[in-house]
């Protein structure tokens, strides 16, 4: 842990963290142990230069804004939602899906009337709408964003929307996209400043998988 250019990189839990971590290990930036499963938390690649941690998907760019992590891997969603002082390096082009505005098939729009809209995603709801002047109640749930419209509880939902699979079975539609999104590397502000040169290299490892 002496090394000045060791990095702690926090990763999400989950198949964006795992896909993640293999472009990591792909570009020899491997930790021992890190598949064995277990509780162990923190693993260290053998040359002491990168640390690696999971954490939960919505905390990567806490643990990155707070110095905790160097850098991190965080969905355009949370980046968007939450707006952390964070460097935002790269958009690695996995985990791709999209914010979109959802409601029962054959929903039409009363504008006359507020709007009521479920969503996880409050402040990217409360953007997209303010810019559109249209007047709405955000209703703020954390799971089943579905069963809103579906029961009457909202008219709408903003959520995130991958295949639509989901919207399809419960009989809902997708009426507008909000916004695409997709993993991004981001960095603390403080941490670019002092390991940039291996925060770079990182960068083009990253850059090379892409191609």
């Amino acid at each position: 842990m002496s090394n000045k250019y060791c990095l702690n990189v926090a990763l999400p839990k989950g198949r964006l963290g795992e896909k993640v971590y293999s472009v990591f290990e792909r570009a020899g930036f491997s930790a021992e142990g890190i598949h064995d499963g277990g509780r162990k938390l923190i693993f260290e690649n053998a040359e002491g230069t990168l640390r690696f941690f999971w954490v939960k998907p919505s905390d990567v760019a806490v643990y990155v804004e707070r110095g905790a992590a160097d850098i991190g891997v965080a969905g355009k969603d949370i980046l968007l939602e939450y707006r952390p002082d964070v460097y935002e390096l790269l958009d690695l082009g996995i985990g791709k899906c999209r914010m979109a505005v959802a409601a029962k098939n054959g929903f039409c729009d009363d504008t006359s009337r507020t709007l009521r809209v479920a969503t996880k995603f409050p402040n990217i709801a409360g953007g997209y709408y303010r810019s559109m002047g249209r007047k709405i109640d955000i209703i703020k749930l954390n799971g089943s964003i579905e069963l809103a419209p579906i029961l009457d509880l909202s008219d709408v939902i903003v959520d995130i929307v991958e295949t639509g699979s989901t919207l399809r079975e419960n009989d809902l539609s997708e009426y507008e996209k909000i916004c695409d999104i997709s993993a991004r590397l981001v960095a603390n502000k403080s941490s670019w400043k002092f390991k940039r040169e291996m925060m770079e290299k990182i960068c083009r490892a990253f850059e090379e998988e892409m191609k």
